[in-house]
């Protein structure tokens, strides 16, 4: 997840934001409201998407009021578990011993073995790093990873998560499957997109993410909800709704 100034969001997306909605989806301050708007709000995007020849995602998008997103005190640094996942394959790589290759194996997209680590070069670790969404290591290899890697992973908030020797980490590597990571950028009012699942999922399973989200974003402002000027939903191609908050 990420935070665009508008003057780099896609163009319709950007008009229907900053928009008057003759008829927005009203959120209620109670919690079955908020809900139940939500899931309205997921219904009408999915209804008024035109279908398409691939899976597409939907998104949310937040905008935000009186909020300085420059200051240290308000930055937005997380990582979400999605009570319902993505509801697509998150690739994961894993640095460890050959004992823990043996555990991982059908967990993890791709293991690098101790061993192989020397053999990759800085272009190597770039693909690496664009290639895959999380990556997990044997914790003492995590010295080694971070001088030979550190450049390349740590600026894309990608640098490994350390798991003790001999532990399974298949659990650790699940649970990764289902995370959003969260993190903000600039200042003056921008806007945060995340994407909570595909089409393919059920309304209630998207409502469900979304509320995690949003929670999970307006529990770290300064004021709460009070910083939320409104929320959108929309598929990847597909016309967007607003949710008034």
């Amino acid at each position: 997840m990420h935070l665009v100034k508008s003057q780099n969001l896609n163009q319709n997306v950007y008009k229907a934001i900053n928009a008057e909605f003759r008829h927005p989806i009203n959120c209620c301050t109670q919690q079955e409201g908020y809900s139940l708007k939500l899931l309205e709000a997921i219904k009408k995007a999915k209804e008024d998407a035109p279908e398409r020849k691939f899976v597409e995602s939907i998104d949310v998008f937040v905008n935000f009021k009186n909020v300085d997103f420059n200051k240290s005190d308000n930055k937005i640094n997380l990582e979400l578990l999605l009570p319902n996942g993505r509801g697509k394959p998150r690739k994961i790589c894993l640095f460890c011993s050959e004992e823990m290759a043996a555990k991982a194996k059908k967990a993890a997209s791709k293991i690098i073995l101790k061993d192989e680590m020397a053999s990759i070069d800085k272009k190597q670790a770039k693909k690496l790093a664009n290639e895959y969404n999380f990556f997990v290591a044997e914790a003492p290899l995590m010295p080694e990873i971070g001088k030979r890697f550190g450049q390349v992973l740590a600026p894309r908030g990608k640098m490994p998560k350390p798991i003790p020797p001999g532990a399974n980490p298949e659990s650790l590597i699940k649970s990764l499957e289902k995370t959003l990571s969260i993190k903000t950028k600039g200042k003056n009012m921008p806007v945060l997109h995340a994407p909570i699942g595909t089409v393919e999922m059920t309304d209630e399973q998207l409502t469900q993410n979304a509320e995690s989200l949003i929670n999970a974003i307006s529990g770290k402002l300064p004021q709460k909800q009070q910083n939320i000027k409104a929320i959108f939903i929309k598929t990847t191609m597909g016309p967007t709704v607003r949710v008034e908050v």
